[in-house]
């Protein structure tokens, strides 16, 4: 790389000389364009730039039925779909008054928490492969399969769900999993291996997964914790003190792993998470390296409040969505026989249905942090405002301070360890 320098009476003066990262960069995770202010391979300032992705999300939403702006949720943050679903479910009910059956808590908070793996194994792929260890990727995707295909069995998409209904969720855990077919990619042999786990309902299917995915965690943790590579590239550095995480609003990993103890699940329990027991990890440093920590275990306490979910919704049978038709469509069978249902469907499908007139805001713990909706509502049946608390653009407001006086390689490492995904950034 060489610097600009011009000279002067016979002496050089270097220049600090500005270098786009991104947006196609491979580690900008989105349409990021960051323009760094570089003094040789030192960073003196970053300045994130967006707007280049922006779906005008909030103002989309303002124009369409309540309940057919649930899609939409899946759409910010790709990687964690339910959990968003989750977030503007609960301002719904809250404007409305409404609480789901118990049944429906337990399959919302299973499904919180199987995102949140699926979320935390991508994070640590992609922040892996960014920083130069490839087997890790490999690994992360092999367990992502198992949850994906349980998203697919659930909703019957195996990213933008739309599951979770303001009264519950779309429908009761199915009896068993779909089965792989014979086919050119797998012979006899192959298909009965992978079918092995698939014989009993989706609720033992992943209890099985449950059973594996202590000894994967460990297998990362024998690729990356004592890996001294790992350790070069991420130990001291993107350090953040407790007091200027909460300044700068960080929540979820990015706040824990600077030592604050800070969980909407723990702090302001929603659904069922105030029943179920679990521990929130939190770091001493606030540096990536602590940030990893805190998000591999993680994935263990979230493993343990799937299997306590499990336990729970195996002894419980019981309705999953609230029998008020203002709100929920009737059955199928109820609507092809009955002419008031039949209208109720009509109704729901084509106009939804209007909230009291007010304000609210509604937060879940979501896998990058704190995601909420502020909802403004007139009286009508679409939202008069809808404003959107993504934890990932506090964290990118912070890009400039975490790296200045880092090295150009280390804000690949920043990048990776603030779990960005634009799709809720740029909203």
């Amino acid at each position: 790389m060489q610097i600009p320098c011009r000279v002067v009476n016979n002496v050089s003066e270097i220049r600090n000389y500005t270098l786009n990262f991104g947006p196609q960069h491979p580690a900008a995770h989105g349409v990021l364009r960051l323009v760094l202010e570089m003094d040789g391979e030192t960073i003196e300032r970053a300045d994130p730039h967006i707007g280049l992705l922006h779906r005008a999300t909030e103002k989309l939403m303002e124009s369409k039925p309540y309940n057919q702006n649930i899609p939409y949720m899946d759409r910010l943050d790709y990687v964690s779909t339910m959990t968003n679903e989750h977030g503007y479910v609960l301002a719904l009910e809250k404007m409305l008054g409404v609480t789901p059956p118990i049944r429906a808590q337990y399959i919302r908070v299973l499904f919180d928490e199987i995102t949140r793996i699926l979320n935390h194994l991508m994070w640590l792929g992609a922040h892996a492969l960014d920083i130069g260890a490839m087997t890790v990727f490999l690994y992360a995707f092999r367990e992502r399969e198992d949850l994906m295909d349980v998203y697919e069995a659930i909703s019957g998409a195996r990213l933008h769900a739309a599951y979770y209904r303001p009264g519950g969720v779309y429908r009761d855990l199915p009896e068993r999993m779909p089965y792989y077919q014979t086919s050119k990619w797998h012979n006899q042999k192959e298909v009965d291996r992978l079918n092995a786990n698939r014989q009993g309902s989706m609720l033992d299917f992943i209890e099985d997964f449950t059973n594996r995915f202590p000894n994967f965690v460990d297998e990362y943790e024998t690729l990356l914790t004592e890996n001294r590579i790992w350790k070069q590239r991420t130990v001291g550095v993107g350090v953040v003190s407790p007091e200027r995480a909460l300044q700068m609003g960080f929540s979820g990993p990015m706040l824990r792993g600077s030592g604050i103890e800070w969980d909407l699940r723990k702090t302001q329990p929603y659904e069922v998470y105030d029943q179920l027991d679990f521990d929130i990890p939190v770091g001493a440093t606030g540096d990536c390296y602590d940030r990893y920590l805190v998000r591999i275990e993680e994935f263990r306490q979230s493993n343990n409040i799937i299997k306590q979910c499990i336990e729970w919704l195996r002894e419980n049978p019981g309705p999953v969505m609230l029998e008020n038709h203002k709100l929920t469509p009737p059955k199928r069978e109820e609507m092809k026989g009955d002419m008031e249902s039949l209208i109720h469907h009509f109704k729901l499908f084509t106009e939804g249905y209007s909230l009291p007139e007010g304000e609210v805001y509604a937060a879940v713990e979501h896998p990058k942090g704190e995601f909420g909706i502020y909802l403004v509502s007139d009286g009508a049946n679409k939202p008069y405002r809808l404003k959107i608390r993504a934890p990932g653009f506090a964290h990118l407001a912070a890009l400039d301070e975490m790296t200045r006086g880092h090295m150009l390689a280390d804000v690949v490492a920043i990048i990776g360890t603030q779990d960005i995904v634009f799709g809720e950034v740029d909203r």
